[in-house]
C-alpha cells in the first residue's frame, strides 16, 4: 500500500473517532443535564466525568498508535487471565459494585471501572495471536478450536452472573466471526452457533426480567406503562425528530420519561434532537469506520494484524449495531452503549485503546495493494 493512502486510512480513522467523541460529550450533557441536575443538583456530573474519561482515553489512544502492536501479542493470555481475575472480584467479592440491580463495576477511587469491557479487548488480542499462530491447524478441532472455547468459557459465565448478556452476546458474536475469518471449519462455528441457540432460550425464559424484555420487544405497546416504557418511550424520541429535529438541547424524553438517555438509549435523544440527518450522520461515520477497518484488516502485512484488526472493528461496529438495533425496536432492550457516542467511561477507555492499536496496525501496512 502507498504511503499517501497509509496516511489517508491512519487519518480517517482518527477524524471518524474524534468526531464520534466530540459529538458524545456533547449529547451526554444534552440527554443528562436537566436530569442530573434535578437528582443529584449538579448539571455538569456526567459531562466532567465523560470528559475526564476522554482526556485519559486519547492519551492511551496515541501511546498505544506509537506502541507496535506485535508486542501485544505476548501479553494477551495474561491480559485475558487479569480480566478474569477481575470479573470474579465483581461477582464474588464486596469490591463489585451493584447499580440499577446489575453487579458489573469495579470502584476506582471516584471513578468505577466495568471489567467486561477490558475482557472484550482482551479475548480480541487472544484470539488473534492464537490463532495467528494456528494458521495451518485451522482444520482440527481440539488443537485450535477447543482451546480458546475452554478459556472463554469461564469469563461468558461470569458475564451472565452479573448479570450481562449485552456483553455476552457482543463477545460471542466477535468469537465466532474470528474463527470464520481465521478459516476454522464452518462445521464447528454453525455447531457451536446452533447449541448456543437453545441457551439463549433457556437464558431468557429462566429469568422473569429477561423474559418480560422480550414480551416487551414483541409487544412493546401492549404494555407501554410497564416493560414496554424504555422501548416505546425511545420510538416516540425517534417518532418526534422528524427529519431535522426539535434542536440541540430542546428534546422531551429526556425529561425523566425516557430512562438512562445518557447511556443505553442516545442514539434515540440524538434523533429527536437532530432527526432523521443526525441519526444518518452516525450511520455514515460508523460505516465509515467499518470501511476503512477492513481496509486496514485486508492489507495487515501478517495474519496477527489482520485479526487484529478484524476484531477491534468488529468490537465498534457490533457494538454501534446492538445500541441502534434496541433503540429502533429491531432488537430485546438490553445495556448497550453506542461505541463513543454514550456515557461510560470503560466502554470509552477501552474503544479508544483499541482504536490506538488500529492505527499502530495502520502504520505497518503492507507496501503495496
Amino acid at each position: 500500500m502507498y504511503l499517501k493512502e497509509r496516511f489517508g486510512i491512519y487519518h480517517s480513522i482518527l477524524l471518524i473517532t474524534i468526531l464520534l467523541v466530540g459529538f458524545g460529550v456533547v449529547m451526554v450533557y444534552s440527554a443528562s443535564g436537566i436530569s442530573s441536575g434535578e437528582r443529584l443538583q449538579d448539571s455538569f456530573y456526567f459531562l466532567k466525568r465523560e470528559i475526564i474519561w476522554v482526556m485519559l482515553g486519547f492519551s492511551f489512544l496515541f501511546l498505544f498508535s506509537r506502541f507496535d502492536y506485535h508486542r501485544l501479542g505476548k501479553i494477551s493470555k495474561p491480559l485475558l487471565l487479569f480480566s478474569l481475575l477481575l470479573l470474579i472480584l465483581v461477582v464474588f467479592t464486596p469490591l463489585g459494585v451493584r447499580i440499577n440491580g446489575a453487579k458489573r463495576w469495579l470502584k476506582i477511587g471516584p471513578l468505577t471501572f466495568q471489567p467486561s469491557e477490558l475482557a472484550k479487548l482482551a479475548i480480541i488480542l487472544y484470539l488473534a495471536e492464537f490463532l495467528s499462530k494456528k494458521r495451518k491447524e485451522t482444520r482440527k478441532f481440539v488443537r485450535v478450536f477447543l482451546p480458546p472455547l475452554i478459556l472463554l468459557t469461564p469469563i461468558i459465565l461470569l458475564m451472565l452472573l452479573e448479570p450481562d448478556l449485552g456483553s455476552t452476546i457482543l463477545i460471542a458474536l466477535l468469537f465466532l466471526a474470528i474463527f470464520f475469518v481465521s478459516g476454522v471449519r464452518m462445521s464447528y462455528i454453525i455447531s457451536l452457533f446452533l447449541l448456543g441457540i437453545p441457551a439463549i432460550f433457556f437464558l431468557i425464559y429462566s429469568s422473569s426480567y429477561r423474559k418480560a424484555r422480550v414480551l416487551a420487544f414483541l409487544h412493546p405497546w401492549a404494555n407501554s406503562q410497564g416493560v414496554g416504557w424504555q422501548i416505546t418511550q425511545s420510538l416516540i424520541a425517534l417518532g418526534s425528530g422528524g427529519v431535522l429535529g426539535r434542536g440541540l438541547g430542546q428534546g422531551r424524553q429526556k425529561l425523566f420519561f425516557l430512562p438512562e438517555a445518557h447511556t443505553d438509549f442516545i442514539f434515540s435523544i440524538i434523533g429527536e434532537e437532530w432527526g432523521i440527518f443526525g441519526t444518518l450522520f452516525i450511520l455514515f461515520l460508523f460505516a465509515l469506520f467499518v470501511y476503512q477497518g477492513r481496509k486496514i484488516a485486508k492489507n495487515s502485512k501478517d495474519d496477527f494484524g489482520h485479526l487484529l484488526a478484524v476484531g477491534i472493528t468488529l468490537l465498534i461496529g457490533l457494538g454501534a449495531i446492538l445500541h441502534i438495533g434496541v433503540c429502533i425496536g429491531l432488537l430485546p432492550t438490553k445495556g448497550t452503549p453506542l461505541p463513543f457516542v454514550s456515557y461510560g467511561g470503560s466502554a470509552l477507555l477501552i474503544s479508544l485503546i483499541a482504536v490506538g492499536i488500529l492505527l499502530n496496525i495502520s502504520k505497518q501496512l503492507k507496501e503495496k495493494i
